[in-house]
């Protein structure tokens, strides 16, 4: 880091803390994390869905 650095103004984190300061976001900045919370949760929701069917597979496989 050089002493211009300290010049530029911070850049907002892009990685959301859940609970975190959020004060000083803009209204760009809350709408883009928002759509990357959105996306990540169809993201695990997705994952959820494959793992719960693969566990009913088994399930029925040692009942059968």
């Amino acid at each position: 880091m050089s002493v211009f650095d300290e010049d530029l103004p911070k850049q907002p984190s892009t990685t959301h803390v859940v609970g975190g300061d959020i004060s000083l976001l803009s209204v760009d900045e809350l709408t883009a994390r928002i759509a990357s919370l959105e996306t990540e949760i169809e993201r695990l929701e997705s994952e959820r869905e494959k793992k719960s069917a693969g566990r009913k597979a088994a399930e029925s496989l040692f009942r059968g």
